[in-house]
């Protein structure tokens, strides 16, 4: 535990000790951004580890569907179960500012059966944007990660093998008109809501570009008045998001990942005088079969019981004083001093929130 909180105070550190930034790391120019593109299709060329099509009846329509635009009909009532295709979801992001002809790397899961994707082909495949456009065709060889082997009843896998990637293999068809050089202002929206840091990016641009420049609207949005010319906005951009900035100490936050254990605190977080009991209870319970023999020539049955023994154990908790803590190493070391496991600490930081000692918000994930 004590490592563990060691390590997480040296990440922090050096996380929270950067307080210089530039613009392009804290906002973004509202209207650019990627968009999702998502397509159904079949890999096929699979070493017999593809769908069962009696289980994934939706693969063999899709199989038959396609053989007959190459003009394959099959005769009335036969059914195919290959074994070397799967149906699989494609998934790609079209960035902004994407033109007919460039490359994309796509993502390909399967959503049947089939044992692994690993040397299989994709079948040229659209892909579509919400608007149920066609925005970009996905064809190529799946790259997987991972491996296995299974026989005799033992199997071994290594990593995932019913989902990977195929750099490259999606080819953009449309591209996505971006709304950067219409009207005579620009709108940069701030990752998270701040008016402190709102006010320090209008600063530092009025600072470089001239005053009136920038105004902020609220803790989110940052208006600038920019060029009408289009290289001239790219240029007026280009300057803009490597303006350095001071930013201000976040507010206090702690994360806590009730599934993993995983805590995080930033630099802002501090503690009020407390005093903390922290014990463990465990519950055992065994149990025994008993077994009841009737005796000779008596027609009795063999009887099967069970005896089950019940024990609590509770440890002994003693009562933790915790000083008032101003800096992120003092807080670190006052829980360190709980010898708590990172499950317990999650209990422990809610109840020390909950009593007004913790000065942080709380955030579960």
């Amino acid at each position: 535990m004590k490592h563990l909180l060691a390590l997480l105070f040296l990440l922090c550190s050096l996380l929270g000790g950067a307080e210089a930034a530039r613009i392009k790391e804290v906002a973004t120019v509202a209207g650019v951004r990627s968009n999702p593109l998502t397509g159904y299709g079949l890999i096929v060329g699979l070493d017999g580890t593809g769908d069962q099509t009696t289980q994934a009846p939706f693969t063999g329509q899709s199989l038959t569907a396609m053989l007959q635009q190459f003009g394959v009909l099959l005769p009335q009532g036969v059914q195919m179960q290959p074994r070397n295709i799967a149906a699989v979801m494609i998934t790609a992001q079209l960035p902004a500012f994407a033109q007919p002809g460039q490359a994309l790397d796509v993502t390909v899961s399967s959503i049947g059966n089939a044992k692994s994707l690993r040397g299989g082909t994709l079948v040229a495949t659209p892909l579509r944007g919400a608007d149920g456009q066609v925005y970009a065709i996905a064809q190529g060889n799946l790259v997987i990660a991972g491996a296995g082997a299974s026989a005799g009843g033992s199997k071994v896998q290594i990593n995932q093998l019913s989902a990977g990637r195929i750099p490259g293999g999606g080819l953009v068809e449309r591209s996505v008109p971006t709304a950067l050089n219409g009207g005579d202002f620009i709108q940069l929206d701030l990752n998270a809501a701040d008016f402190a840091t709102a006010r320090a990016v209008a600063q530092s641009i009025n600072k470089s570009k001239g005053e009136g420049t920038a105004q902020a609207l609220d803790g989110r949005v940052v208006r600038v008045r920019a060029p009408t010319s289009p290289d001239a906005r790219v240029s007026f951009l280009a300057d803009l998001e490597n303006l350095p900035l001071t930013l201000a100490d976040p507010a206090a936050r702690v994360v806590l990942n009730a599934r993993t254990g995983s805590i995080v605190l930033n630099q802002s977080v501090t503690l009020s005088p407390c005093a903390v009991a922290h014990g463990n209870l465990s519950v055992t319970i065994n149990a025994t079969p008993v077994v009841s023999q009737p005796g000779p020539l008596s027609n009795g049955q063999t009887v099967v019981t069970q005896k089950t023994d019940i024990s609590i154990k509770q440890e002994p908790g003693a009562l933790i004083q915790l000083p008032a803590s101003a800096k992120l190493a003092d807080v670190v070391k006052a829980l360190s001093a709980l010898g708590a496991t990172p499950q317990d600490l999650l209990a422990i930081l809610q109840a020390m929130k909950s009593a007004g000692a913790l000065n942080a918000e709380i955030e579960v994930i």
